[in-house]
């Protein structure tokens, strides 16, 4: 089973567009009512959910390595800088992922794009 995405809010409507049209399931921060919510709490939130984080937002990254220095729990992280990939390239790598990994192989783990 694919893995499911759960968007920060500062990631480009355009990356979830083109997710969805090509079948990925996705859902947003704003969809889910957890915008300007704490990264710890949308990070918890995507645990609740079963799904992987991706994020612009490089404080996310601290809080995964305070996670698994103190043993804590989050389903996975994808980050990507605003500035390194394109929406299209996004797209792609983010697809790529989810379709080959399953839930279970991204957590507390921290992926990095462009891949």
């Amino acid at each position: 089973m694919p893995a499911s995405l759960y968007m920060d809010e500062q990631v480009d409507s355009r990356v979830t567009q083109g997710l969805r049209r090509r079948g990925n399931d996705v859902l947003t921060v704003q969809e889910d009512g957890h915008q300007s919510a704490g990264d710890p709490s949308v990070l918890d939130r995507a645990a609740t959910l079963n799904r992987v984080l991706f994020t612009h937002d490089r404080h996310f990254l601290a809080e995964a390595a305070r996670r698994r220095r103190v043993g804590e729990f989050f389903a996975g992280i994808i980050f990507a800088p605003f500035s390194r990939v394109s929406i299209g390239d996004c797209v792609v790598d983010l697809e790529f992922l989810v379709q080959a990994g399953e839930p279970p192989d991204f957590e507390n783990r921290v992926f990095f794009l462009p891949l």
